[in-house]
C-alpha cells in the first residue's frame, strides 16, 4: 500500500496537468479568436440585451447585465483580456487553484447569460477537476515554486542548526 502512493500522486499529478493544460488552451483559443474577430461593445452590449426579459436568464443576472449595457466598452476589452490571462494561467500552472475557480466563475457567468457554447460544460468540468486535484499545479509554474521555497526552507534550517551546534547561537 505505501508503494502505491507516489504513484497514485503522480498519476493524479498528471491528470491534473492534462486537464490544466487542456481548459488552458481552450481559455486561450476563446481570447484569441475574440481579439481576432474584434470583439468589442457592440459584442456585450449585444449579451447585455439579448438577456433582457429572457426566460432563460436567472434573475441575480440582472445587475450584471444592466451593469455590463452601462460600460460595453470596458467589458468588451476585459472580457477577453480575462480569457486569454486564464488560458496563460492554466497553461503555465500558475495560480492554478485559483485560475481554475476563477474559470468556473466566468464559465458559469457566461452560461447564466444564455451564451452557451458547446465547449463551456467541458471547460467546467476541466476546471473542476483542476480545482478538486491540488496536485494539478506540481507539474507547472505552482510546483517549481514550491520546490524553490522547499529549498530555500531547507537551506536556512541547515544554517541555523549548523550555527546552533558550532556555539555561534545561544538558545
Amino acid at each position: 500500500m505505501i508503494g502505491s502512493r507516489p504513484a497514485g500522486v503522480l498519476t493524479l499529478s498528471l491528470l491534473g496537468a492534462g486537464a490544466r493544460v487542456a481548459v488552458g488552451v481552450l481559455w486561450l483559443i476563446e481570447g484569441i479568436l475574440k481579439y481576432r474577430a474584434g470583439f468589442g461593445a457592440a459584442d456585450i452590449e449585444l449579451v447585455a440585451q439579448s438577456t433582457e426579459g429572457n426566460p432563460r436568464v436567472p434573475w441575480f443576472f440582472e445587475p450584471l447585465a444592466s451593469f455590463m449595457g452601462m460600460a460595453p466598452g470596458v467589458f468588451g476589452v476585459v472580457m477577453p483580456a480575462l480569457e486569454v490571462a486564464l488560458g496563460v494561467l492554466l497553461v503555465a500552472g500558475f495560480l492554478t487553484r485559483i485560475a481554475a475557480f476563477l474559470s468556473i466563475g466566468t464559465l458559469m457567468l457566461y452560461w447564466s447569460a444564455d451564451q452557451l457554447i458547446a465547449q463551456y460544460p467541458a471547460m467546467v468540468v476541466l476546471s473542476a477537476v483542476v480545482l478538486l486535484l491540488t496536485v494539478s499545479g506540481r507539474f507547472g509554474m505552482d510546483g517549481w515554486l514550491r520546490a524553490r521555497r522547499r529549498e530555500a526552507t531547507e537551506a536556512i534550517e541547515a544554517t541555523e542548526a549548523t550555527a546552533a551546534t558550532s556555539g555561534l547561537w545561544e538558545a
